[in-house]
């Protein structure tokens, strides 16, 4: 069975041939829950965090996880205040 990614995880693996010096170093994939993410406008911002592993197969690569966490302040401007509810 082939490996499947989960949402909002990648690898990238060290590209064995560079046909050019402007190849990249590493290629991969990432699945992206586009749910989970902000977008403002046309735009997303992604964090990424990455871990050197080794395969089964002794093959060096980075394990990638998207990072969707809500920051404090992002939770914040995205509550309304209910203050009005509070009987004085």
């Amino acid at each position: 069975m082939a490996y499947e990614l989960k949402p909002n995880t990648g690898n990238l693996f060290h590209s064995k041939v560079k046909k050019h010096p402007k190849a990249p170093d590493y290629q991969g994939e990432v699945l992206v829950d586009l749910s989970s993410l902000e977008v403002k406008g046309n735009q997303v911002k992604i964090r990424l965090a990455g871990w050197k592993k080794t395969s089964d197969k002794g093959t060096t690569y980075l394990s990638l996880s998207v990072d969707t966490y809500k920051r404090e302040s992002q939770e914040q401007q995205a509550q309304p205040e209910q203050d009005e509810d509070i009987p004085f």
